[in-house]
């Protein structure tokens, strides 16, 4: 694929198990916080889903839209939207009572120095959410950065694994699953805690990182050697489809891809289509932030874009010159300072 809208019609494909759960879930959708990274390639492929189960859904969409033309975006594929800023409190009470919530918003980059507003953004905004939609089922996105280091050759993280997050962004998340987990025990809430690590988008991502690096002959940190990723249209599907699994208590559930993916073994791949020789600095450690997601592929299946399909894609787009966003991951970051 070569422009953007060809790799967004890619994400937004809905699959016939995604079309018959939406079928299958009463009452209309609202993404709150669409306007980051996945945001909008999840809110139209809620919409497609929708159109193509015949039954009748409005998807919302909620954001500042403070910049740009994500909105009139959002607005011609379908869906409405919404401009609010979430800590206001007269915007939040505005928000139409909606049966089915994905929460995405929140605040990683940028923390160091600014951490007043993640722990709002992470922490205090999703309980205000929760005390106003108690009766709403809810995904909330989270993070696997939630779990400690694990060795690499264990088994990984699963949802049972004791947390310890490591720096104030994770721990704001830990927060995150505990003030809305309160209000789950108090109003009955029913939830899904979404911990994901990472996302693949052509625009951004590990994948992207790496191959630029190998591409500008910029050395690659070994230190993190190994990482998990998962394509971002199977992630969205899951996030949709886990509506129909909050649970309260809640549920949580580990979302990534299979493999656990060598840092060295990425780069060499993007230096076979480069035909570059990549350059490493530091040593693989022996623990990295790996999280078992087998029970997301029991419920929903393994992702359908294999790790070869991302690499490939994903060089290409490299090599086409392909727009990127100037939002790296910090997968490399061992001590939690985003």
């Amino acid at each position: 694929m070569k422009t953007i809208e060809e790799l967004e019609a890619f994400l937004t494909i809905p699959s016939d198990g995604l079309v018959k759960d939406i079928a299958g879930l009463e009452g209309d959708i609202m993404i709150a916080g669409v306007g980051g990274k996945m945001g909008p390639t999840l809110a139209k492929l809620v919409k497609k889903a929708v159109d193509r189960s015949g039954v009748e859904k409005v998807v919302y969409g909620v954001s500042r839209f403070s910049a740009g033309s994500l909105r009139q975006e959002l607005e011609d594929a379908g869906i409405k939207t919404i401009v609010a800023d979430l800590l206001n409190e007269a915007d939040l009470e505005s928000l139409p009572d909606v049966k089915n919530i994905i929460f995405m918003a929140g605040n990683k980059f940028g923390t160091v120095g600014n951490e007043h507003f993640t722990w709002a953004m992470n922490t205090y905004l999703p309980g205000r959410f929760a005390e106003r939609f108690p009766d709403s089922r809810i995904v909330a996105f989270s993070t696997g950065n939630v779990y400690p280091f694990i060795d690499v050759i264990s088994s990984h993280c699963s949802e049972h694994h004791p947390v310890n997050p490591v720096g104030e962004y994770a721990q704001s998340c830990l927060g995150r699953e505990r003030v809305l987990t309160y209000f789950a025990h108090k109003n009955q809430t029913e939830m899904l805690f979404f911990r994901l690590n990472y996302a693949i988008d052509l625009r951004y991502g590990v994948l992207l990182e790496v191959a630029r690096q190998v591409q500008e002959g910029c050395p690659i940190d070994l230190t993190m050697g190994n990482v998990n990723v998962i394509w971002q249209g199977d992630a969205n599907e899951y996030a949709i489809r886990s509506l129909l699994h909050v649970d309260s208590p809640p549920k949580i559930l580990n979302v990534t891809g299979p493999e656990t993916i060598s840092v060295r073994w990425l780069a060499g791949e993007f230096g076979r289509r480069f035909g570059k020789e990549p350059v490493f600095i530091g040593e693989e450690q022996k623990t990295a932030l790996l999280n078992d997601a087998s029970q997301a592929h029991k419920l929903f299946g393994y992702p359908k874009v294999t790790i070869q399909q991302m690499i490939d894609m994903t060089a290409d787009w490299v090599l086409g010159g392909g727009h990127t966003y100037d939002k790296p991951t910090h997968f490399q970051e061992r001590q939690g300072a985003f």
